[in-house]
């Protein structure tokens, strides 16, 4: 797992943010070179408010650094002596810092004005809390807040540097540069309206049937043609033949538990009572919200499946319950939960589920949460359905302090999944910086999306790479010449300009850390019901994804695996990517033989468009896709791709949309859980 960060020049960044070679100091260093790049490329809206409180954690440099990281490259190492023999607490202490150097931060921060909030129970950081004017003053910097994209978030402008002789034992500190952590989920629209199908009571759905009276599996139906004249003239005329999306209008393009237990093969695990059965599940969310478990025991009662109850399901407050019950449901956390709860257990029903429950939005309060979860020891595969940044806009203190507790996550042989993200490249252009942080981190598992689509024509499914990009061919008139709206959703990937490659990546382009790693259904267009409290009503919401959707699922199969093998497994990406051909499902950039094309007359002759040239600036490097007619109502049309994802591209093997693939059932689960 051996790898080194890199830094990145703000003028190379400027031209097109292709990465330098330079080597960032390791944190047996002294901390320098600490401001973000964004701050260059961001709108700088002037200094944060003197009093301002913030919370940080400092992060302490590891007794013996060089030993810990060659200790848990070992861990990775199949010729290793010590491969898969995870370290305990106790063991982690003894890399922790001496104790005289935890007390000297811990009186450097008081003389700043600071309040100690907590330290790490291992000794590797301090929890600290005060104003602004009191952490600049601390750590000789100045904080402001910035915006990018519609972002906004705070970072230093200054090296931040402790004060004393203490500021040399600090690894990294998070809190100072802070980004809100947003959840993923994503939620299929009309493009016309720009609003989802309406919410459908839950007790209308029980007496109509359960979930197929409001959804169904036929993705795609028989190709048709279209023509579409030009009101009150002759000409222009458009005429189009190809496959059709979502032909029913009542019913939303998803899938139902047993649907997807079916897709991904883990009918025939189950045969062999591999269900998650002694493994925990950990949820990483904000807030919680009240009504979780009886919003996902309604589903489970539509789809069949085991119902929660106080053995298998537990939620964990690490610094105590939000002030407000309505916190989760006021910052769209509520949905996240929703999803991950429900499709979690609907793919490891036999598994235990803890959700643990930050108390805020910082990118600090989830860092805290993740070693809470770790020294714990909570479950040994974690979902995190969320992101703070992008690696392009995400600075050296949230990277590096990010990685730290993932190391030791990683260490105790506890896999954490991250989402990619959901806007494909996030409008770079170019994957490089496009990844989601903190998926980049090389001891995360990196989670991509996919879209599934039935076989036109034939029986069965078949995966694609999340993209989805649109173009429209009628508006009230056939529209000369088609209109290119580009991509509205996306798996997130790229390579990272911060991490430079693990060794486990060696086979893969690039020098940066590549994500993502695997993947799994996203795409909401394609996607799954959940059931949620809407005011006083339980409702039933269709058309959920987002790798949000990607990362539960994955981290269930992960846990099955793990009951496989009969131990913990570790962090998942290294073991994948050792894997043999067949193990995972490639997902290939498929393209359909009745994907959409058209001709359209005009004054001017006859124009032909094949389904590449509808498509027109908006594929890349991207070849193969599908596509589909969807009548969005009022004489509006779209051609609808599936597998077009900005600048990242589906390819054979490994690629920056899907990763490896998808795992391809007890295939997939008896490989890695063999793996010695």
């Amino acid at each position: 797992m051996t790898f080194s960060k890199r830094t990145v020049s703000v003028a190379v960044l400027s031209a097109l943010f292709v990465s330098a070679s330079v080597t960032m100091p390791s944190a047996s260093a002294q901390l320098q070179n600490n401001v973000s790049a964004a701050t260059h490329l961001a709108s700088d809206l002037g200094p944060v408010d003197a009093s301002q409180p913030i919370n940080i954690t400092v992060h302490l440099k590891p007794q013996n650094e060089a030993l810990f990281q060659k200790t848990v490259d070992a861990l990775y190492d199949p010729s290793s002596p010590t491969y898969h023999q995870w370290l305990s607490n106790e063991d982690l202490k003894k890399f922790a810092p001496p104790q005289a150097q935890l007390q000297a931060v811990t009186k450097e921060l008081q003389s700043q004005g600071l309040t100690i909030l907590s330290t790490d129970e291992n000794g590797f950081s301090i929890r600290a809390s005060g104003v602004a004017a009191n952490v600049e003053q601390a750590f000789h910097t100045q904080i402001h807040q910035f915006q990018h994209n519609g972002k906004v978030f705070r970072a230093n402008v200054q090296n931040v540097q402790l004060s004393g002789a203490a500021g040399s034992y600090v690894a990294s500190v998070s809190g100072i540069e802070s980004h809100t952590v947003r959840p993923l989920a994503t939620r299929a629209i009309n493009l016309q309206t720009k609003e989802p199908l309406p919410s459908v009571a839950l007790t209308k759905v029980q007496a109509s049937g359960g979930l197929s009276s409001i959804i169904t599996n036929q993705i795609l139906s028989a190709p048709t043609t279209f023509t579409f004249n030009s009101p009150g003239a002759s000409l222009p005329i458009g005429i189009y033949y190809g496959n059709v999306y979502g032909a029913n209008p009542n019913l939303t393009p998803d899938y139902t538990p047993a649907q997807l237990q079916q897709i991904y093969g883990l009918t025939a695990a189950y045969k062999q009572g591999l269900n998650g059965t002694g493994q925990t599940i950990v949820l990483l969310e904000a807030y919680g919200y009240p009504t979780i478990e009886q919003d996902a025991n309604a589903f489970f009662k539509l789809a069949g499946l085991p119902l929660l109850n106080s053995s298998n399901f537990e939620i964990v407050y690490p610094e105590g319950q939000p002030v407000s019950s309505q916190a989760g449901i006021l910052t769209g956390w509520n949905t996240e939960i929703a999803i991950d709860v429900q499709w979690a257990h609907s793919i490891a029903p036999g598994a235990k589920i803890v959700v643990v429950a930050a108390a805020g939005q910082d990118s600090e309060d989830f860092q805290d949460a993740i070693s809470y979860i770790t020294n714990h020891n909570l479950g040994n595969s974690v979902s995190d359905s969320w992101e703070e940044d992008t690696d392009l806009i995400a600075g050296p203190l949230e990277q590096t302090s990010f990685d730290q507790v993932l190391e030791r996550a990683a260490a105790k042989g506890i896999s954490f999944q991250f989402s990619t993200g959901d806007g494909g490249d996030g409008g770079l252009g170019t994957p490089l910086g496009a990844p989601g942080v903190p998926s980049d981190s090389p001891h995360a598992t990196a989670v991509g999306g996919t879209a599934i689509l039935n076989i036109v024509g034939g029986t069965g499914t078949e995966p694609v790479g999340w993209g989805d990009t649109v173009t429209y061919v009628s508006a009230g008139g056939v529209l000369d010449p088609p209109e290119v709206l580009g991509l509205v959703g996306g798996s997130g990937g790229g390579e990272s300009l911060f991490f430079s490659k693990p060794s486990w990546q060696k086979s893969l382009p690039g020098t940066g850390r590549q994500t993502p790693d695997v993947s799994a259904l996203a795409d909401p267009y394609t996607g799954v019901p959940i059931v949620i409290t809407s005011g006083s009503q339980q409702v039933v919401e269709a058309g959920w994804g987002g790798t949000s959707l990607a990362s539960p699922i994955f981290t269930a199969i992960w846990a099955i695996a793990n009951q496989k093998a009969g131990h913990a497994l570790g962090q998942a990406a290294p073991a994948i990517a050792a894997l043999k051909e067949g193990s995972v499902q490639d997902v290939l950039p498929l393209s359909s033989p009745t994907d959409v094309s058209g001709i359209i007359v005009d004054k001017s002759g006859s124009n032909y468009y094949s389904p590449a040239s509808l498509f027109e600036g908006a594929l890349y490097s991207t070849t193969g896709f599908t596509s589909a007619i969807w009548n969005l109502g009022s004489s509006e049309y779209v051609d609808f791709g599936f597998g077009i994802d900005s600048s990242l591209t589906v390819t054979p093997g490994w690629d920056d949309v899907t990763g490896f693939g998808t795992p391809n059932g007890l295939t997939f689960i008896n490989a890695v859980a063999a793996e010695k």
